[in-house]
């Protein structure tokens, strides 16, 4: 997450046109809407509704004065509000933290009844939700991502989550929102390569369900770079209804929500590396470039479609190699992913543009000649 702090948002000013993006409620839990827009956060007391007596803001040291924001205006609501500062990034994704949000709920004296916000990156909504569903076994929460990763992945569908030495979002639990909030106006402030890191989970949505987001992107890939480009909000939109659409199927990840994993195999072992010093979307997009190669080299991707990958993600500034000599550290973690079945290894690969599969237990030999292509 970038430390440049979005614009204070003005949550009494009117929104502009708002988008609503259903996510269909399964395994027992309540459908709910992704709000797309600007000037959303009036909307936010309507989502907390009438039976919360105490709400939590939870937030990134980055967005202190948001926070006080959202605070203040729940206050002058009639809530209880009261804002709880986490640290910036992936650090915010500790047990450690989500003890001291855990504390700080006690001592507010949190009901099954009360709200938590969520508001900032993925890192922070991913705290958030996990926060509030191992609070009294679970309490409601409303995500308010502030980034592009946050508003196309993080904060939709209900995976929620903290890392562990051992991994990244080993330790988690699937407890979907109770709404969520994509203010497009956070976005105008956001820093370059937090934006552009983003992107990487836009181009994975093109790439297994939404061709269109492809054809977009490589239209314009400097508009692409940037919250001002003409193509911003179709962009966030096609890539929320990608997902809206696969997790309103698979909550718990039983089967088809799946190909929302492509590329993250690889990806979170990287992250994992460099000690989460990397940016997601940065290995996102590795690991799709992986992703690829291991599909063409299996004998289920076109090359001609594992060439794009590199192509349109480079367009936009995105990196596609990693350090060649990490290959077994890289290896071993990707062992513990929770993707994995035993000592099975699972990847998701194309058979071609929205035609995501699996594949399992590839030959060694064909993983390590898909790293080769990625290597730097």
């Amino acid at each position: 997450m970038s430390n440049n702090t979005p614009d204070t948002p003005q949550p009494t000013a009117p929104a502009t046109a708002v988008t609503r993006i259903p996510v269909a409620g399964t395994a027992g839990t309540e459908p709910y809407e992704v709000l797309v827009g600007r000037r959303l956060l009036g909307e936010l007391a309507g989502l907390v509704g009438p039976e919360a007596q105490r709400v939590a803001v939870l937030h990134p040291e980055a967005l202190a004065d948001t926070g006080e924001v959202l605070r203040e205006d729940l206050a002058a609501q009639g809530y209880e509000a009261i804002t709880v500062q986490l640290p910036n990034g992936e650090e915010a994704k500790t047990a450690e933290v989500a003890a001291y949000c855990w504390k700080a709920l006690g001592q507010t004296g949190f009901t099954r009844t009360d709200v938590l916000v969520g508001v900032g990156g993925g890192a922070v909504t991913d705290v958030a939700g996990f926060v509030a569903a191992s609070w009294l076994r679970g309490v409601r929460w409303i995500a308010v991502p502030t980034t592009v990763l946050g508003m196309v992945d993080a904060a939709v569908g209900g995976k929620t989550g903290i890392n562990t030495a051992e991994g990244k979002n080993l330790v988690g639990a699937f407890h979907p929102p109770a709404g969520v909030l994509c203010d497009l106006a956070a976005l105008d402030s956001l820093g370059t390569h937090d934006y552009v890191s983003g992107l990487a989970e836009v181009i994975k949505a093109g790439f297994i369900a939404d061709p269109a987001i492809l054809d977009l992107i490589e239209g314009d890939p400097e508009g692409a770079r940037t919250p001002a480009g003409p193509h911003t909000a179709e962009l966030i939109e096609r890539s929320i209804r990608v997902k809206a659409d696969v997790v309103s199927g698979d909550l718990k990840e039983a089967g088809p929500r799946e190909v929302l994993n492509y590329g993250h195999t690889l990806a979170h072992a990287i992250e994992k590396n460099e000690r989460y010093n990397w940016r997601h979307g940065a290995a996102v997009s590795v690991g799709m470039v992986f992703a690829a190669e291991l599909g063409r080299i299996a004998g289920r991707l076109d090359e001609a479609t594992a060439a794009r990958h590199r192509r349109v993600l480079e367009a936009v500034g995105l990196p596609v190699t990693y350090r060649g000599d990490q290959w077994p550290r890289l290896l071993e973690t990707m062992k513990v992913d929770k993707k994995s079945r035993g000592d099975l290894l699972r990847f998701v690969v194309l058979e071609g543009i929205g035609r995501p599969a699996l594949l399992e237990g590839p030959d060694p030999a064909m993983l390590l000649a898909a790293h080769a292509e990625i290597a730097a």
